[in-house]
C-alpha cells in the first residue's frame, strides 16, 4: 500500500474573515468548503484549494475567535511548501507579497513567507509529475498560481522513532541524506522533513498547524487500520467525516497525523461551481443548523461578483 502525498493540512485560526481575505484574495485560492469543526460545531472548519476540490492542495482552519499567537516546537509542523511552476512564478509572489506589506525570504530555491498569523509558508518550483491543482483568480495567472501541497516541515521530539514510522509502517522514501521522507502513490506524492526542534515549547493557537494528513482509498483504509493498529499505535478507528473517512494517530515524535480518503469530496452536497457559498453541515448536524449559524462569524463569498463555471458574466464583464 502506497500512501499519496498530502491530503490536506488543518491548521489554526483567530481571525476567520482575515483569514479568507489572505487565502483568497492575496493566495489565490478557492474558498472551497465552509463548514464546521464536527468534534466542535460552534467552530469554522474552513477549506481552501484548488479549482475542482482536489485532495493534494487542501489547506483547512479550524477558527477559534481571537485566539493567541501560537508557537511551533517539538511535535509540531512548522512550515507548508507549496509548488509553483517556474523561478518566474517566485519573483511573482516575491513582489505581490511585499505588496501586502509581508516579509519574504529567499531561501536557497524557496521563498519563505508567513501569514498574517505567523503560519510559516515556502514556495518552490515544483520537479515532479504530479498534475498541478491550481484555482483561477483574476489577479493570479494560472502559470503563476499555487499547484498544490510539495511537502512540510515539522519538529519532532523523537527524531529516530519518526523515522521507523515512517519508513516501516507507512512505507516512506529516503531519497537523500536530509532527514525527508517522500510518500508517493499513483497519482502523486508529497513529503514530511524534520528539523531540530527548538528549545522553548510549542504553544498550539493562531498561526500553528493541528496536522496534516495523507491520502489513501476508501479500498486501502481498512487495511490501514489493521497495520496502524498491529503495530501498537493506538488511534481513533475510521471516523466518517462524510466528505471522506478519516483514521487518527500521533507519530513518535508528536505530530499528529491524518489518513484521509479521496471519496467522496465536497461535491457530495452540490456541485463543483457552488463550493464554498453556503455552510455545508454532515447530515448529523443538519438539524442544529440555526444553532450553529447563530455562533458562527458571518463571513463574505469571496466570489461574489465573480463569473464561475457554468455561471454567465454579469454584464460588463471581461
Amino acid at each position: 500500500m502506497k500512501l499519496d502525498g498530502i491530503h490536506h493540512i488543518s491548521a489554526i485560526t483567530g481571525d476567520a474573515r482575515g483569514n479568507v481575505d489572505f487565502y483568497t484574495r492575496v493566495l489565490g485560492l478557492r474558498l472551497i468548503a465552509k463548514t464546521v469543526n464536527q468534534d466542535d460545531p460552534g467552530v469554522y472548519h474552513l477549506f481552501y484549494g484548488d479549482e475542482l476540490a482536489r485532495p493534494g492542495a487542501e489547506l483547512t482552519f479550524f477558527e477559534y475567535p481571537g485566539a493567541a499567537a501560537g508557537r511551533a516546537g517539538a511535535g509540531m509542523v512548522h512550515r507548508i511548501v507549496s509548488r509553483v511552476g517556474s523561478v518566474a512564478a517566485l519573483d511573482f509572489w516575491a513582489a505581490r507579497l511585499t505588496a501586502e506589506g509581508l516579509p519574504v525570504q529567499r531561501a536557497g530555491a524557496g521563498l519563505r513567507f508567513a501569514d498574517p498569523e505567523g503560519l510559516g509558508h515556502e514556495l518552490v518550483v515544483g520537479a515532479v509529475p504530479d498534475v498541478p491543482l491550481t484555482a483561477e483568480h483574476p489577479d493570479v495567472p494560472v502559470d503563476m498560481a499555487l499547484q498544490g501541497f510539495e511537502g512540510v516541515r515539522a519538529f519532532s521530539a523523537r527524531p529516530a522513532g519518526s523515522a521507523a514510522m515512517l519508513e516501516r509502517l507507512m512505507g516512506a522514501a529516503r531519497p537523500g541524506d536530509e532527514d525527508l521522507w517522500e510518500l508517493r502513490g499513483a497519482s502523486r506524492g508529497g513529503w514530511i522533513a524534520f528539523d531540530p526542534a527548538p528549545s522553548d515549547p510549542g504553544r498550539p493557537s493562531a498561526g500553528t498547524v493541528h496536522h496534516v494528513a495523507w491520502g489513501t482509498t476508501d479500498a486501502q483504509m481498512p487495511d490501514w487500520v489493521r497495520r496502524v493498529s498491529d503495530a501498537g499505535v493506538p488511534n481513533s478507528g475510521i471516523v466518517d467525516r462524510h466528505y471522506f473517512h478519516s483514521l487518527y494517530f500521533r507519530e513518535p515524535g508528536g505530530v499528529l497525523y491524518e489518513l484521509a480518503t479521496d471519496r467522496p469530496g465536497f461535491t457530495v452536497d452540490g456541485p463543483v461551481e457552488e463550493l464554498g457559498r453556503r455552510l455545508i453541515l454532515p447530515p448529523f448536524l443538519e438539524p442544529r443548523r440555526a444553532e450553529i449559524e447563530e455562533h458562527l462569524t458571518p463571513l463574505p463569498d469571496p466570489r461574489a461578483g465573480r463569473p464561475g463555471p457554468g455561471r454567465p458574466r454579469a454584464a460588463g464583464q471581461g
